[in-house]
């Protein structure tokens, strides 16, 4: 059996950005980030009943997943990500005065 080993390269601007765990690239920030404003996303899209305030929160992790998309390349999640913001926001605007 062949074991491949896996040399860690050295530093630059988008390996600073990696993290690493071993020789193995784990995640980077920009999926970190992804991660984040997705996983906001459905916490606040759960909680949006609760409190308006959620419903503004919903807006604004959309804001984030728009973000991302756009950065990761992924420009048309990045465009619906807007459009959703946008919703929430008029939704936030119309449920505010309750």
């Amino acid at each position: 059996m062949v074991k491949r080993v896996l040399a860690r390269p050295s530093l630059s601007s988008e390996v600073a950005s990696t993290l690493w765990v071993g020789d193995i690239q784990a995640v980077n920030r920009l999926t970190l980030f992804g991660l984040f404003s997705v996983t906001a996303m459905l916490v606040f899209y759960a909680l949006e009943k609760r409190s308006p305030w959620f419903v503004m929160a919903f807006a604004g992790a959309c804001v984030l997943g728009s973000i991302y998309g756009f950065l990761q390349g992924a420009w048309p999640f990045g465009l619906v990500e807007a459009v959703w913001s946008i919703v929430a926001f008029k939704r936030w605007c119309s449920t505010k005065g309750r």
